[in-house]
């Protein structure tokens, strides 16, 4: 029992180390080469997992080498356009104008009911506003609406937009991110200062505090009230 449970935990962890190096793409945005990696590691790596009579190595060695052939193939779809399209394929225009094209939607083996229904995911129902949709190599679909149907900016009404920040976690569960203060130039001290400021005696007893957008001091004590503050 002891050997299973250690045999399992060594595949575990050279799993998520050769997962994690092949990047962070969900699996709706694998590459077909990516997935197909993906799915025979985890093959190969329940065989020795489950029979202790087959040497551990004997399922790590192909695993390492699926590993460095996605890497090698990466790297030349990156150096090449042509290898990149033999690989990974070419994006596909299936709606031009608002027409959808038919040779191309029976080349990709795309049928009409799913292009409705991405269409409809993505908040359009009417064919006549897009301008163009293009099935990407990962299989998502992107539309682009025609000019008089895209969404007003702030550019378009000439209005000139205040700098925003990214929200910046201080404090998760009592627990004081100091990293994430000292990379925004503010201290422990501060912290302090402002948890004063807002009448709280620790950040133990807060549950979740950030610095939003704006640059506003955000907090949810462990008692679930929220209250904010101005930095």
């Amino acid at each position: 029992m002891l050997i299973i449970f250690i045999r399992t935990l060594i595949l575990y962890v050279v799993i998520v180390v050769v997962l994690r190096f092949m990047g962070k793409r969900q699996i709706g945005q694998l590459q077909p080469s990516e997935l197909v990696v993906a799915l025979v590691i985890a093959d190969l790596a329940a065989v020795p997992m489950a029979n202790v009579g087959i040497p551990l190595i004997n399922g790590i060695i192909p695993i390492v080498t699926l590993f460095i052939m996605e890497e090698l193939l990466s790297f030349i779809s990156m150096k090449s356009e042509r290898a990149r399209g033999l690989i990974c394929g070419k994006p596909s225009i299936i709606i031009l104008r608002g027409i959808i094209i038919e040779a191309e939607l029976r080349r990709v083996r795309y049928n009409i009911n799913d292009l409705l229904e991405q269409l409809r995911l993505k908040d359009f129902s009417n064919l006549e506003d897009i301008d163009y949709a293009i099935l990407e190599t990962s299989g998502q679909l992107s539309v682009f609406p025609k000019p008089e149907n895209k969404p007003v900016t702030i550019k378009d009404m000439n209005i000139k937009p205040t700098n925003q920040h990214l929200p910046v976690t201080v404090i998760i569960d009592g627990r004081t991110i100091s990293d994430n203060l000292h990379k925004i130039g503010l201290s422990d001290n501060w912290l302090l200062y402002e948890l004063k400021k807002n009448k709280i005696k620790s950040s133990k007893d807060v549950f979740f505090a950030y610095l939003n957008p704006e640059r506003k001091f955000v907090y949810q004590l462990k008692e679930n009230s929220i209250k904010k503050g101005s930095l």
